[in-house]
């Protein structure tokens, strides 16, 4: 379970969780670029192999006159989000139909943003900073801004502690990448604005957040449901979401113990085959 030592319901701090070695700026140079995602998703879908997925991209980005440096480099942090997906996400190859059951380009954002999530540890430590933000109903508690995410990432230590070392103007093209991936879900209007709020989820990334909050959690996930926090969904809408998402057939509320608790009907992602089958 995802809740603190004292009984509280956030993500702990990551601060002092990672080694040099497992941090990087990747962000400065790809957002969560969801359309580009879900071609490399459609194409393992396909191929099913990394090593011809490959060949296709990059056949396709020389027929297109693409820079291969940036194209390679794009590929790397692209797949690298899906090859180390964690199971308590939908398998890549069913990512083109969880996808294409989206009903807006937000909601596909939506749905690629935990892989980001669980892929970059620095992207990872923020977002953990930022629901104890919002947790703690702080006044501009999604504040954006350079000066607020500098600070938060001058907080972090590395497992030696270590302290955050980069240059400014690194930092500077990584906060905007962070921005970027804010504006994708949905949390900030537009390129000016840089304080925002939560935002609604569409039905298929209720799905995904309810499914990574249940295998990620233990029993007590629904008082810490780790995807739902992610996207930053305070916890007084959690009730209203779960009842959205037993209102979809794919979660129930059933008596276990003499309490009611919610379930997936069958297993967390089931209600993906059932898509392709429509």
């Amino acid at each position: 379970m995802n809740a603190l030592p004292d009984g509280g319901r956030d993500p702990p701090s990551l601060s002092r969780s990672f080694a040099p070695n497992e941090v990087n700026m990747d962000l400065t140079m790809c957002g969560l670029l969801p359309e580009r995602a879900e071609e490399l998703a459609l194409l393992y879908e396909e191929h099913e192999n990394w090593n011809q997925v490959r060949e296709v991209w990059f056949e396709e980005r020389r027929a297109n006159r693409s820079t291969r440096g940036s194209s390679q480099k794009i590929y790397r942090v692209l797949t690298s989000r899906f090859k180390n997906a964690p199971a308590s996400l939908p398998n890549p190859r069913d990512l083109p139909s969880v996808l294409d059951a989206c009903a807006t380009s937000r909601d596909k954002a939506q749905v690629l943003y935990p892989y980001l999530v669980a892929d970059d540890a620095l992207v990872r430590y923020v977002v953990h900073e930022y629901i104890q933000r919002l947790s703690e109903a702080r006044p501009d508690a999604l504040d954006f801004s350079n000066e607020t995410l500098m600070t938060v990432l001058n907080q972090f230590e590395y497992a030696d502690g270590s302290a955050f070392d980069y240059a400014d103007s690194t930092t500077e093209r990584w906060c905007e990448g962070f921005r970027s991936v804010m504006r994708e879900i949905g949390i900030l209007e537009d390129q000016q604005t840089v304080v925002g709020s939560p935002p609604s989820l569409g039905d298929i990334p209720l799905l995904v957040a309810m499914g990574y909050s249940y295998e990620e959690g233990e029993e007590g996930w629904v008082e810490s449901p780790v995807g739902l926090q992610y996207l930053f969904q305070p916890s007084d809408r959690w009730e209203e979401l779960y009842d959205r998402a037993a209102e979809t057939g794919a979660w129930e509320f059933v008596e276990l113990h003499g309490s009611l608790q919610l379930r997936p009907t069958d297993s967390p992602y089931s209600w993906i085959t059932q898509e392709e089958a429509e």
